[in-house]
């Protein structure tokens, strides 16, 4: 008969062994971007009919012998003109992505006790821009922390057509105190990209030597990593030779296929008015960061050792630092979008949540032309990020993608994602079109007469706006100018048999913005940005009741 010493040591020796085996059931001994991983990429990129491509980082750490398996590829076409491959140099603009930089630059300035003012997550923001910030919520101005603001719950909704093409950082916190709050203060969760803007200003405003918010991530996050292709600046993306080039469809029959391929055209780079030197501009915090694959599989190696560079081994973010901001502070999502998904929480630049069972934190970014996803699994150290430049469907193929590589490491069935978003995408854009409403074959016109509506309009949080009657007798001369320029910079934006009201709307986003009449009181509003020379591009669109 076996002793007790030694029947608990053969269970302990056999839990031990299990433990081992199960652990490496999760993780793959090879590596992820097989053949086959290769050609279901190449195989997406086909069947959604992408103009562009994707560049792919994947990272893992053994845990028995602490070595990293570190890949990075490029599929599909980063420019048109040359026909020039994405590889893993080819560099994307990774929109919110950005966040993350930025909370981690704000922890790392929390870090540093020797600034005269020190702060710490809790620090109102009041407290650090007394004669700069105010919310229009008297209760939000005087007690929104930095907290508050990386976590989207100052009650302020997106915001995102108030910035100008000509704004600064400074101009944009000015106007803050303009912008209608739509939920009480830490009600609920509210994306808002102006609160980043907010928090880039804070290293400006507290350092002696006011150093531009890029300057700051350059000198303390990009350099001490070696993240040496990585940029807030345009110029020097351009420069390199390397910069993908957004992607769009046109000319695509949606009700016919809404994946078809139409006509592939290059886009203009997301800010290209923007000061595109090192020093960032005022969308540098929010979404400024460009990067290619290969700094990308650095970074994510950084957040898997939460913050120590795994070359040198030295710390250069604190690891405290990377916890805090991936530590859940608002519910993002209460119901799974799927059932292999949890709720997800939105901590500081990250989302956190359960895929199969196991833990990830992620963000995604999208801006004009460039989708991207960066996603870890902190407890199999585990990283994936996928960045494309299509700007149509690159938000959903980048799921796909991601979702591939994840099972494929985790030695799980593989799931059918294609399936899923395109099923996604059909339904929502077949919900879209049963809801259009034709307009009356004899619609009554405006209580007030339509040229009366012509004129200058001025909010203090969105700036002045000139409201020109398409077919009016007599314009103001800049109104003659916009009439002028339609054809060119606007061709087929507008039916010249429909009342129609347009204005100039240099927006970041925008260049013009429309009002057609539909009935009576109601127009539909339509943001456009214009491709000179070519075509326009349709931002939103939705009813919209003038008050007359």
């Amino acid at each position: 008969m076996l002793s007790l010493i030694t029947s608990l040591t053969i269970l302990a020796v056999s839990l031990t062994t299990d433990a081992q085996l199960s652990q490496q059931h999760f993780l793959t001994d090879k590596r992820i971007l097989t053949p086959q991983i290769d050609q279901f990429i190449e195989g997406t990129l086909s069947s959604w009919n992408s103009p562009g491509g994707v560049s792919v980082a994947v990272v893992q750490l053994d845990k028995l012998d602490g070595l990293w398996t570190v890949e990075t590829k490029g599929y599909g076409i980063a420019n048109l003109a040359e026909n020039k491959p994405v590889t893993e140099d080819s560099l994307f603009c990774i929109a919110s992505n950005s966040k993350l930089f930025t909370t981690l630059a704000t922890g790392i300035l929390i870090s540093n006790k020797t600034i005269s003012t020190p702060i710490t997550w809790d620090t109102k923001i009041k407290s650090i821009l007394p004669d700069l910030w105010e919310l229009q919520d008297r209760v939000a101005t005087s007690e929104s922390t930095i907290t508050d603001a990386m976590s989207h719950r100052t009650g302020l909704p997106r915001h995102d057509l108030m910035y100008t093409r000509n704004d600064t950082t400074i101009s944009i916190l000015e106007r803050l105190r303009h912008l209608k709050p739509s939920s009480g203060f830490r009600e609920t969760w509210q994306y808002n990209n102006n609160m980043y803007t907010l928090l880039s200003y804070i290293p400006t405003a507290l350092i002696p030597s006011h150093p531009p918010f890029a300057r700051y991530v350059q000198d303390h996050i990009f350099s001490p990593l070696g993240l040496d292709s990585t940029t807030y600046s345009p110029r020097v993306a351009k420069e390199s030779g390397n910069l993908a080039d957004p992607m769009a469809r046109e000319g695509v029959n949606k009700t016919e296929d809404i994946f078809g391929k139409g006509k592939p055209r290059a886009m203009r780079f997301p800010g290209w008015f923007l000061n595109e030197e090192k020093d960032g501009s005022f969308k540098s915090g929010a979404g400024g960061v460009i990067m290619n694959a290969k700094d990308a599989a650095t970074w994510l190696q950084v957040l898997l050792l939460e913050g120590e560079n795994p070359k040198t081994s030295e710390q250069v973010i604190p690891s405290d630092v990377i916890r805090k901001v991936a530590s859940g502070i608002m519910v993002q999502n209460g119901e799974p979008t799927f059932t292999e998904l949890s709720p997800v929480v939105y901590g500081g630049g990250q989302s956190r949540g359960v895929y199969r069972g196991h833990n990830y934190i992620e963000h995604g970014g999208a801006t004009t032309g460039y989708r991207t996803q960066i996603t870890r699994f902190p407890d199999l150290k585990l990283g994936i990020a996928v960045f494309s430049n299509d700007d149509d469907h690159g938000s959903a193929f980048i799921e796909v993608i991601k979702y591939r590589i994840i099972d494929a490491a985790l030695s799980l069935p593989a799931l059918d994602w294609d399936t899923r978003f395109k099923s996604r995408i059909r339904k929502s854009y077949e919900k879209y079109s049963s809801q259009k409403v034709a307009r009356p074959s004899n619609p009554t016109p405006p209580p007030a007469p339509f040229q009366s509506l012509a004129g200058t309009y001025e909010n203090r949080g969105y700036g002045v706006i000139e409201l020109c009657l398409l077919g009016a007798p007599t314009h103001s001369t800049s109104c003659q100018d916009i009439v002028d320029e339609l054809p060119t910079v606007l061709p087929g934006a507008v039916d010249r048999t429909i009342p129609t009201l347009i204005a100039r709307w240099d927006r970041f986003w925008s260049t013009h913005i429309k009002l057609e009449h539909f009935d009576g009181p109601f127009f539909n509003l339509s943001i456009l940005e214009s491709r000179v020379g070519s075509s326009f591009f349709l931002r939103a669109m939705g009813g919209f009741y003038l008050h007359c």
